[in-house]
């Protein structure tokens, strides 16, 4: 199955798709175009029951070298159309973090500005010799909190690190992005499809609504206001994932050592 994008191309093969940014002349770089069909993709995903695992990346050497400036408009813009603008970038990470599915990033090559946001708001991010990310957005005359960057990196990496990052612009090498835990694994270039089978591969031995739950209530777990709160949306995800009869197959799959058959 492929969707008909001009700058994405989405591929599925059985229960994973994948979403590959197709601009590598360009380093992959978010043109309007790119922008809304990100969006699209993300957002339409929340419905999708033949999606379980996603994986992003980009075409070439690169994952997605930020806003394409080249396009940029240099004629008068009032504040709410900047506002709109703006805001159909930022509602990709917040689609990214809503969809139900893992999703598991390719992050090779650059990955500044927008490219950055894209690969922080993924569930797990492989990276690369040559993966080098930064907040790109403070060295061209913006503030570096943009597109749901001041929410991750310090909840990943803790304040003081983000702050290093975002007040510099400076460059994560992926030795740095594993040592601070933003990255996975630092991969070879001719492993990486093997990395990444064996991410989907393990996300989907889950039950179908286990791994949609998992990723929901680890989301909000991190918002949570305290341990009560995190244990009551646990709590709730164990009884409603016990009740199908994919519990039943799983359970029954351990025993018999086999790849469980998820009804879903």
């Amino acid at each position: 199955m492929s969707a008909a994008y001009e700058h994405l191309l989405v591929e599925q093969n059985g229960a994973v798709v994948t979403a590959t940014m197709n601009r590598p002349k360009s380093l992959n770089a978010l043109n309007r175009k790119l922008v809304d069909e990100l969006r699209d993709f993300f957002v339409t995903l929340y419905w999708r029951r033949d999606a379980r695992v996603v994986v992003l990346r980009g075409a070439g050497d690169n994952f997605c070298a930020g806003l394409d400036l080249k396009e940029r408009s240099n004629g008068p813009r009032t504040t709410g159309a900047g506002l709109d603008s703006q805001r159909s970038i930022s509602e990709i990470v917040m689609a990214m973090r809503r969809c139900p599915q893992p999703i598991v990033s390719v992050v090779q090559g650059a990955a500044s500005g927008g490219g950055f946001a894209l690969a922080l708001a993924s569930d797990v991010r492989i990276a690369t010799a040559t993966t080098r990310m930064n907040a790109a957005f403070i060295r061209i005359g913006l503030s570096a909190c943009d597109i749901g960057v001041s929410y991750f990196l310090p909840r990943m990496v803790g304040s003081s690190v983000a702050a290093e990052f975002m007040l510099t612009g400076r460059f994560i090498d992926a030795q740095r992005a594993h040592q601070l835990g933003l990255v996975s694994r630092i991969s070879l270039p001719e492993d990486v499809e093997t990395e990444v089978k064996g991410f989907a591969d393990d996300m989907l031995h889950a039950t179908p609504l286990g791994l949609r739950l998992t990723k929901e209530c680890l989301n909000h777990a991190i918002d949570a206001q305290g341990l009560e709160a995190a244990i009551a949306m646990e709590d709730r995800n164990q009884i409603l994932c016990a009740q199908g009869e994919d519990f039943q197959e799983g359970v029954r799959a351990f025993f018999e050592k086999r790849k469980p058959n998820y009804a879903g």
